[in-house]
């Protein structure tokens, strides 16, 4: 094609252009004609029926990939009234089937390991930043026992001992990070929040979790390692893995570093002897695989990598947005204050020191906010799968709702090489699900006559994937953390640190937006809030 549009191009009037403008003229020709022949293809060749509808696009390999990182919400939204529940649509050169709903959530999540592959999904965008052998770049039988190891880190008995810690972070960054300045003068101070949970964020994570030798090491130099390798976490090294781009030759420096660092730690653990630390080091490096082997130093010391990477990205966001939702609803940040008096008051005006036991069961309000923001903004959007072998769509589901044939006994079998993603935050925003679903409201969660409860995430067949019994339920519309095997290991951790961090601002500030209600930016691998994000902070004291 190239050839014919060049010989066209020489013998036109054109060829007295310069060398360079013949060559961008014969790109736009060239786009020109793929895009002919690419909605020509769509509009005139017969379909396949037994496959998912196919969005419409103009562009070849790209696909729907702008409207869909754009807003994916309106995308699903618009693409379900045209094609129904299950459709394809293109992205960056890949099939990626959706499958929208409670239904669409269980056919994904709940998919057998025959049909569909997270491993082959996320391996090219994790593996370069959590290290080999760990995660997506192990067997699944394997990752489901590192799983089990990183739950006995996540016990009740180190949780206790966590929340004074977490709050003692959060009191000490409050006290000396310049943000907050103003504060001790008396004044109100803006501060953007994103920027603050980031930080709080990881020193609480490293405080707990990570061990003391980390928190001990958050200087500069662990600051740009940490950047370096949150520099592999991007959209494009999902679609197209491994480009030879500045930013991944500094990820995969920083990944070497990191490594060494943790490997270092535990090195010098060992030669210590017996620890006393309550941490996720100590606690996966005492663990054994079913077989007898040892957990080695190289995954332990990428398990850690993953848990920093992973729990700093989603929290961070989360904590961010249960602030700047309250920032909008001072009633709420009111009645979480009464709460806080109510449960933790000493009687003389004061607060005893929090506590797990009492986090866990005696603050609804709390509880309720951390719910109602991770349903309107769950850190991740899209959840993929890699299809192995052809899954066939019950016909019941596949049947098209809201467009002409929506009457049509129709069912699909989505093929071998697909993708097939599950959309859990359309299912949190449907208003058939939600009353008023497009606004915080916490106190939906103790509405008896509510479409949902907090316990509906937890419906269905309780199953141990190896790592623990857990429900295999995605029939809710209620997901942040996922469903079955690949259920997020650290929701508890997640509840406890964002609960403690929330009441410590609760305690100590009355605060407000700055301006307007930021809009969520999806163009990243977590939604964050975009620029600005400020919230005002006024002292109690």
């Amino acid at each position: 094609m190239t050839s014919i549009l060049h010989s066209a191009l020489e013998a036109s009037p054109l060829r007295h252009l310069s060398t360079s403008a013949q060559v961008a003229v014969l790109a736009v020709l060239a786009l020109l004609v793929a895009v002919i022949l690419n909605v020509a293809q769509q509009l005139l060749l017969p379909k396949d029926k037994s496959r998912p509808p196919v969005v419409f696009h103009y562009f070849p390999i790209i696909g729907s990939a702008v409207t869909y990182g754009i807003d994916p919400i309106t995308f699903f939204r618009d693409c379900k009234e045209k094609y129904g529940d299950v459709f394809t649509f293109v992205l960056l050169g890949r099939h990626v089937t959706v499958a929208l709903g409670q239904k669409g959530s269980n056919l994904v999540l709940n998919g057998k390991l025959s049909q569909v592959s997270a491993e082959e999904a996320y391996t090219h965008l994790t593996t370069p930043v959590f290290g080999k052998e760990v995660v997506y770049d192990v067997p699944n039988a394997v990752f489901m026992e590192q799983k089990r190891f990183v739950k006995v880190g996540l016990s009740v008995e180190n949780f206790r001992v966590y929340v004074p810690q977490i709050t003692d972070e959060v009191t000490s960054f409050v006290a000396t990070d310049s943000q907050f300045e103003g504060l001790k003068s008396g004044k109100s101070v803006t501060v953007d929040i994103f920027k603050a949970m980031s930080e709080i964020t990881i020193l609480t994570a490293s405080r707990t979790l990570q061990g003391k030798e980390v928190r001990e090491n958050l200087d500069k130099s662990f600051a740009d390692l940490y950047h370096d390798l949150d520099s592999g976490f991007t959209p494009i090294n999902f679609v197209i893995p491994y480009l030879p781009l500045p930013n991944n030759f500094k990820r995969d420096r920083a990944q070497k570093k990191m490594s060494d660092f943790y490997k270092g730690i535990i090195a010098k653990r060992k030669e210590q002897g017996e620890s006393e630390e309550s941490d996720m080091i100590s606690a996966l490096m005492s663990q054994s695989y079913k077989d007898g082997r040892k957990v080695t130093d190289t995954e332990v010391a990428h398990m850690m990598i993953a848990l920093l990477m992973a729990g700093q990205h989603t929290s961070s966001a989360t904590g961010a947005w249960a602030l700047l939702r309250l920032a909008s609803r001072s009633d709420v940040i009111n009645d979480l204050y009464d709460e806080q008096v109510r449960v933790y008051g000493d009687g003389n005006g004061g607060f005893r020191s929090l506590d797990y036991d009492t986090q866990k069961s005696s603050v609804p309000i709390l509880d309720a906010v951390i719910k109602e923001t991770l349903r309107l903004h769950p850190p991740i959007h899209s959840i993929m799968r890699k299809v192995k072998s052809a899954i066939p769509v019950p016909q019941s589901y596949a049947a098209p709702l809201s467009h002409k044939g929506a009457n049509e006994n129709r069912s699909y079998v989505i093929p071998k090489g697909h993708y097939v993603l599950a959309a859990p935050i359309y299912s949190q925003h449907d208003p058939n699900v939600w009353k008023e679903a497009a606004m915080f409201n916490p106190y939906r969660w103790f509405d008896k006559d509510g479409v949902v409860s907090a316990e509906a995430a937890e419906e269905g067949e309780k199953v141990d994937f190896g790592w623990g019994v857990v429900s295999s339920g995605a029939n809710s519309p209620y997901l942040p953390f996922g469903a079955g095997r690949h259920r997020c290991i650290g929701e508890q951790f997640a509840y406890l640190q964002l609960g403690t961090i929330v009441a410590n601002f609760v305690r100590t500030f009355d605060w407000r937006l700055e301006t307007k209600f930021p809009d969520p930016d999806y163009q990243s691998m977590v939604v964050l809030p975009k620029a600005p994000a400020n919230i005002v902070l006024t002292s109690r004291a």
